[in-house]
């Protein structure tokens, strides 16, 4: 059993998502909510997102923007965790992530790994980013 992390976005979705392929690696994939057979009468020729995928290493993650003419509160209190396979692989996605973001937790050694940091990416996307955790 997994839980795949499914994010919103206000209209950013294809750069965020393209974004995270460039940074994890991987594919993705859109549909936009014009492509919808039963789209309503806001949602045709819209280009945003109604379903976007990333698939990187087995795992996915989603997302969409809000449907056209509604307003959301994307990833208010919401983080997603990735542990990189090593430390200097964890130090480099944090780096891509806080591009233009805000770093909460400066990435550094913890009492449970050798390096985990925090922050808010320019997408307005949390994320714990972790090196392996230490052996008990």
């Amino acid at each position: 059993m997994s839980f795949d992390p499914y994010i919103h976005f206000r209209g950013n979705c294809r750069a965020a998502m393209t974004a995270y392929r460039q940074i994890f690696g991987g594919t993705v994939t859109f549909s936009t909510y014009a492509e919808a057979p039963d789209a309503g009468e806001e949602a045709r020729g819209s280009d945003r997102v109604m379903h976007g995928q990333l698939v990187s290493g087995g795992r996915l993650l989603l997302g969409s923007d809000f449907p056209p003419g509604w307003e959301g509160d994307p990833q208010k209190a919401v983080s997603i965790s990735h542990i990189g396979a090593t430390v200097a692989e964890a130090e480099r996605i944090f780096a891509a992530l806080a591009e233009g973001g805000e770093v909460i937790m400066a990435f550094r050694p913890t009492f449970w790994s050798d390096g985990f940091g925090m922050l808010k990416d320019r997408f307005g996307t949390h994320w714990m980013i972790s090196a392996p955790w230490r052996q008990a």
